[in-house]
Order: structure tokens, then sequence, then C-alpha cells
């Protein structure tokens, strides 16, 4: 069989590669799992021939017995090594995978729950491939996931060994509805299901590798060994034809493998799952102003649920109060925000009230579908622009990773989200000839959630990087930057997303008194969807710096962002700012291409 392998170089076909998720690196090949029980040679990891030397020594050496647990371990290889080397099957022994046959994999979904911006793990969303059974509940089926494996708590170092590769990526096997309850239920995230097209050999294909991968540990990257990425090679596995790995470089977000996987014709149709949050909130915008009041009074247990039969109104606000607080009681049960004892209290009373009620009107809880996630822009994004600042005239080029700002007219109204990372603009200035850099964001994030909705929270945000400042009234210098700010926002339809924040900068340069100036402050904006096109975001900015330098900074830009199409979006940015007694006006329009 050695001989038959070497032939046909089997070592160098590309299932065998996908099969060990080999990858050409800077000193040659290597695997990305880094577990050396996936491996049967010494050096499997870096050299293909020989693990599919050994792997065939040991599958086909014929001394294997039924009860061997071996080829139940290596079931993907062994499957493909039997096939591709046409071995008579009388001169091997019948095996039985009791974990493979109980799968019985009848198809199979993508399964991608959105951002959560709370956490730094979940800010890019996740996904996840559902195995589907003969189970008739949806909640039965199998989820397969890669995830980190971390107990840590402090965020700076969560984000260090993430970045960096200190944790353990697992794939593992669980049920669908614990990964529901964890993060529909639990972490207020939407989830969007698209169904797979796959043949039921491709399913058994997948399944096999899925369960290859069991336990299997590989060094977990945030940015490009994610969570995300390594599901790929599954993917791979069960239809080989298709080209998903390779297509990623050094930063992948979830999105894009989903992207990824609808361009190689994999999708048939997508379904969306409102989170539990979500639906509270729907249901929270049908109460009106008297039925906000008598919720946070049963809720503040100043009043029993058993008031709402009394009410004045009509029976279908009845029901919106009532349903409302079922729900949102079994949110903060599940949240562990409320003991078991007060929520049994109210949850019982309540439920009995909603008994004499009736059914709801059909349509009375109907959520618009959003705009599907794979539909907006791509993650990377080039822009190119003129503009005037004090009367001197630029050409600006700059890059982002990733992935979205303020004014993105792809995502929802009532929250801002910001992730901006490695953003890179240089400028050149004509009138001077000069060109510099003119700033670079390794990180510009921003949260900005309505405090005044159920799921209420503050609003943060972190910019560290390097950017140009006047040091002097003379002289401009690049400085480092780390600023931080808290605060609240609320949101209406009509006057759009309203923040304000607390925020403090920190400034160094060789250029500074003592070579640094610290400084705090306050700061308020509003965001504001003009058209579904058309989206504008305005704020002013008062900075006291009193430690190192001192002096005063205000600012107040005015930005709009207009979508052309998916991949095009035309920014207009008008901006003031006053420091060290000089007022400067910038007036600039870009064009921003996403990739």
């Amino acid at each position: 069989m050695l001989d038959i392998a070497h032939q046909k170089k089997l070592h160098e076909s590309r299932y065998w590669s996908i099969l060990l998720h080999y990858k050409k690196s800077i000193f040659g090949i290597k695997s990305l799992i880094d577990d050396p029980d996936f491996f049967l040679a010494p050096d499997g990891k870096f050299n293909p021939k020989s693990e599919l030397d050994a792997s065939i020594r040991a599958l086909f050496s014929g001394t294997l017995k039924e009860s061997d647990p071996l080829i139940c371990r290596f079931i993907a290889r062994y499957a493909w090594l039997k096939e591709i080397l046409d071995v008579d099957p009388e001169k091997i022994p019948v095996f039985d995978c009791e974990k493979i046959n109980n799968v019985r994999a009848k198809s199979a979904s993508l399964s991608f729950p959105t951002y959560y911006m709370n956490n730094p793990a979940s800010m890019f969303g996740h996904t996840l491939i559902i195995i589907e059974t003969e189970y008739p509940n949806k909640l039965l089926y199998h989820a397969v996931n890669y995830s980190a494996f971390t107990e840590d708590s402090n965020g700076f170092l969560f984000a260090f060994k993430g970045i960096f590769g200190f944790y353990d990526g697992y794939y593992s096997i669980l049920p669908y509805y614990s990964k529901i309850q964890e993060y529909s239920d639990i972490n207020q995230r939407d989830i969007w299901e698209y169904q797979l097209n796959l043949t039921p050999s491709e399913l058994n294909r997948m399944v096999r590798h899925i369960r290859e991968l069991e336990h299997i540990s590989a060094n977990y990257y945030f940015f490009d060994e994610n969570c995300s990425y390594n599901l790929l090679f599954l993917l791979e596995a069960a239809r080989p034809s298709v080209h998903l790995t390779h297509q990623f470089g050094p930063f992948v977000v979830p999105i894009d493998t989903v992207k990824a996987i609808k361009d190689e014709g994999l999708i048939v149709q997508s379904v969306y799952r409102p989170s539990k949050a979500t639906r509270i909130k729907q249901k929270y915008s049908l109460l009106t102003k008297h039925g906000k009041g008598v919720v946070h009074k049963i809720l503040d247990g100043q009043q029993k649920p058993d008031i709402i039969l009394t009410l004045d109104i009509d029976t279908e606000k009845k029901i919106i109060i009532t349903d409302y607080i079922i729900d949102y009681l079994q949110f903060l049960f599940v949240k562990h925000k409320l003991s078991k004892c007060d929520y049994q209290n109210v949850i019982f009373q309540a439920l009995k009230v909603r008994s004499k009620l009736g059914n709801a009107h059909e349509n009375l809880y109907s959520i618009k579908k959003p705009n599907s996630p794979e539909n907006v822009h791509s993650t990377n994004r080039l822009s190119f622009g003129s503009g005037i600042r004090d009367k001197k005239t630029f050409h600006e080029f700059g890059h982002r990773f990733a992935f979205s700002d303020l004014i993105d007219t792809d995502y929802e109204d009532s929250q801002g989200i910001q992730i901006e990372l490695g953003r890179t603009k240089f400028r050149y200035y004509t009138n001077d000839d000069r060109f510099q850099l003119e700033s670079f964001a390794l990180a510009d994030i921003v949260s900005i959630a309505p405090y005044d909705h159920p799921f209420g929270s503050f609003s943060w945000k972190v910019n560290v990087g390097l950017y140009q400042k006047m040091a002097s009234r003379e002289n401009e210098s690049l400085m480092g930057k780390i600023a931080t700010g808290a605060g609240l926002s609320f949101y209406h339809s009509i006057p759009g997303l309203f923040y304000s924040f607390l925020e403090t900068e920190l400034d160094v340069s060789g250029t500074l008194q003592d070579h640094y100036a610290f400084g705090a402050g306050i700061s308020a904006g509003l965001i504001k969807r003009i058209t579904p096109w058309w989206k504008i975001h305005t704020f002013a900015k008062q900075l006291y710096f009193e430690l190192g330098e001192k002096y005063q900074e205000t600012s107040y830009p005015l930005l709009q962002n207009y979508r052309i199409c998916q991949n095009h979006q035309i920014n207009l940015e008008l901006s003031g700012i006053h420091r060290l007694n000089e007022f400067e006006n910038t007036v600039k329009i870009c064009w921003y291409y996403f990739f």
C-alpha cells in the first residue's frame, strides 16, 4: 500500500491536507492542529508524507482487531485511504464506530449568532455547524463548535492571551438547545441559520472528520485561527471541491466566512431566529406609558400581577403587559439576576393572570426580519479622499482591517456599534509637498447601548493609537494616544440616538511638556438615519488637559455617510477644532471601498 500511496503522491493531495489541516508557512508546511494525539508520526505536524506512511502502517497493518479503537479515532483518514487505495474489504476487519453511527445526519446548517458588544470575544459574532438528525425537535440537533477554553475574567488578560495564541481551542459536539440558551437567551444575540445543500455522502465525510477532531486541541487566535475559520475545514472535508480556508489572511471575521460559504454555493436559504432579548424589546415597544408604569410597579414588588385584570384598558393591552412581565422575569432568572424564590413568587401569579386573558392576536408580536448579515459590506476597507485643512489642500489614503463605524448604514439605528482595528491614514499636502502618517488606530471601539430600554446599559469607548496633533502653535507632531469614555445614551425613532460620555485622554510625545498631556472632559452627540442609505453623526467634545502640557481642546465634527451599493460608500466630514488658542477647519470627502 505504501508503494501505491507514494506513486499516487497522496501526501501532496489536497484532501490529505484538508484532513490534517496542513497549510504553507514561512518555514514550509505545518498543520494548524497542535495536539500530538492527532498525529501518528512523531513529525506528523510538519511532514505530510511521514504522517501518511504512519497512518497506512497503523490502520492497514492487518493486525487490528474489531475491539481496537484506533480506526474509530482516525475514522476520516481511514475511510479516505480505504477508498483511494482500493483496499480489499475482505482483508480488513469490520468495525462498528458507535459515535459515528449514532449521529444519523440528515442535513446540516450553519448558525451565526450575531454581535455582542459587551464581551470582547463576541464582538465579531460566532459560527456553529448544526447537524440535523431524525429528531422532530430542532433543539435536539447536534451543534458543532470550535472555541477557546478559558477561565480568565480579566478583560485585558483575556484579550492578550487570545491575540497571541495562549489559549487552547477545542472542537466539541453539544446539544443545539444549550448553544441557543447561551447565545440567544442569555447573551441577547439574534441567530441566523443557513441551510447547507450537502449530500448524504458529504454529510458522512463531515461527521467522520468532526469525530476525528473531537477533544483535539489547537492554539486559538482571535484574529485568524478562530471559531469560524477552523470550522471551514469541516465543510472542505465534506465537499473538497470548495476552497474556503485559503481565502483568508491574518484577519478572519465570522461574517466573512459566512459570505465565503455562500459564494461557494453551499447555502440554500436563511432563517432568522430573534433572541429572547429582541422579543422582549419588541413587546416593550408595544407598551403604552401607563402600561410601562404598571410593569415597573409589579417588577418592583409594589403591586401584584392580578392588578392587571382590574385595569380599565382593553384585553390586548393587558395581554402585552402580562406577556412582557413573564418574558422579562424568565430572562432575569436565566441571567441569575433574580432568586428562585422571588422568581416563583411573581411568575406563578403572572401565569395565572395570563391564563384568564385568552390568546393573543396571531401577528401581535411579529418581528420584522432585519437585513441579513451576509448582505452587509465586506470587512476590509480602502479609502481615497481629498480635502482642505486651513486653506491647505490634501489627499488622503487609508486602510482598515475591520469592520464598522458609528455612521455605517448597514447596522441598526438603535445601537451605535464601532469596531475599527488597524485603521491607517496617510496624507499628502500639496501646498508644502509634505507626506505624512496622519493616524494609526490600533483599536477604536465604541458601544452605544440605549439606557432607556429593558436591557439598558452603560455605553463605553476606547481608542488606542497614533495621531497627528498640534504640539505648539507652529508644530504638529505624531503622538501616542489612549482615550477612554463611559456614558449614557437614549434612542427615539424621530431624533435618533443621543449619547453623552465622560472622557479621558492621555497623549504621549517628546514635543510635549514632560512628554505627556493628560486630560478629561465631556462629549455629547447624535446619530440619525435620514434615509435607508444616508446617515449622519454630529457631536461636540470638550477636554481639559491639566497634567503635563496644559491646554483646552474643543472639537465639533459633522459626519455624513452615503451608501451607494453594498461595498461602496461616500463619506463627508466637516469639522472644527479649537486648541492652543488656534482655530482649525477641515472639509473632506472620501470614497470607501470594502473588500
